[in-house]
């Protein structure tokens, strides 16, 4: 029975372990975390990821190696490489972990993005407002998530005090886009370059955190295929091997790149029940050089973010077509906790299921989405 090792251990590493268990693999994971969600399903190295012998540990046990999130150090996933097959390979890591960075890869590959600008003292931050006016957005250019680490800005003085508060160097600013709506793209490269693309999803975010994932997305055949090309050329361009996530801002009928995660994404979790092969097998499949799995849907899903606190399970398998998912995550404030998928074969009964239920979304949220359904 052959092993894959993943750095990280959370509920992105334990939703892997759990599709490629019925194919055969065993998993073993690397994390510095006391507890984690994966090790249910593995064993759990509990070591710093700069850990040499914790890394030789998990190569060596390992037939091949993956991770579950962009935030760990290159010079980490480059010394397994040598040593290990890692996938996705460490440059689509490096390429991404920047935001600077990641904005000029799109750029040169012919991917539009918000104009942006580097920020490391007080001048570029001038420079930053005179060329991008007012408002923007300042970000950390490395490490952020889920909101953290950036800042809308609307006047000199907010964009002053935002600037001293994210630590005055290693900084992006963006121009604002008000856009229609948030989209992203999964696609799954393989080894020998056979690749699949989910469909396009429609997403919804509230402080900063994905809430709402509507798939498939409602759009034309030329955005789909735009989508697709620009997303076929970064995998061709990293030599990309595994699930990689694009989200985009649509803007009139025109594509906007965000960010890109190389990686499984929670925009991605409808897949489970609501694609005939999930992103989570599909990553599995890829790392592992078995044949890539259908991306297409089984009709229309919701997938819903359980952030801070849980509800009863109980009541929500009430709910026609809902499929519950618990983390085992200790709840703390904007924490996700678990997700809802909620599929059905009709979009007015998936439509009408979540009217009945918007309960478990924010306000604002729902009434984003309400807004958009009545358009």
């Amino acid at each position: 029975m052959k092993t894959i090792g993943i750095l990280g251990a959370g509920q992105l590493a334990r939703m892997l372990a759990i599709s490629g268990i019925p194919l055969g693999f065993k998993f073993r994971f690397l994390d510095p975390a006391t507890s984690s969600p994966a090790s249910c399903v593995g064993e759990h190295i509990n070591s710093p990821f700069e850990d040499s012998s914790a890394l030789h540990k998990l190569a060596n046990s390992s037939d091949v190696i993956t991770y579950e999130f962009e935030n760990i150090p290159v010079s980490v996933v480059g010394d397994l490489a040598r040593i290990r097959g890692v996938y996705p390979p460490p440059i689509a890591l490096e390429s991404s972990q920047d935001r600077l960075v990641e904005k000029q890869f799109f750029n040169k590959h012919g991917i539009a993005t918000a104009p942006f600008h580097p920020v490391d003292d007080l001048a570029s931050l001038e420079n930053a407002m005179a060329s991008l006016g007012l408002p923007m957005i300042l970000k950390t250019r490395r490490f952020g998530y889920d909101g953290k680490g950036q800042f809308l800005v609307k006047s000199s003085e907010e964009t002053v005090t935002a600037f001293r508060e994210l630590g005055q160097k290693g900084i992006i600013a963006e121009g604002f886009v008000k856009f229609d709506r948030e989209l992203s793209l999964l696609a799954a490269r393989a080894t020998d370059g056979s690749t699949v693309f989910y469909p396009l999803v429609e997403n919804y975010h509230h402080d900063g955190i994905l809430r709402l994932s509507l798939a498939p997305a409602f759009h034309s055949e030329d955005l789909y295929k735009k989508v697709i090309s620009q997303v076929g050329g970064i995998l061709k361009a990293l030599d990309y091997v595994g699930v990689l996530a694009v989200e985009f801002f649509e803007k009139d009928g025109l594509l906007i790149a965000n960010e890109m995660a190389p990686r499984v994404h929670n925009s991605g979790h409808w897949t489970i029940e609501g694609a005939e092969t999930s992103q989570f097998e599909n990553h599995i499949r890829a790392v592992s050089g078995l044949p890539l799995g259908d991306p297409g849907p089984r009709g229309f899903s919701a997938m819903i973010n359980l952030i801070g606190n849980m509800p009863d399970p109980a009541q929500v398998l009430k709910i026609p077509g809902a499929h519950f998912h618990d983390y085992g995550k200790e709840p703390r404030p904007g924490r996700k906790l678990g997700h809802i998928t909620i599929r059905s074969d009709s979009l007015d009964k998936l439509n009408s299921i979540l009217r009945q239920n918007l309960h478990l979304l924010p306000n604002k949220t729902a009434n984003d989405w309400q807004n958009r359904t009545t358009r």
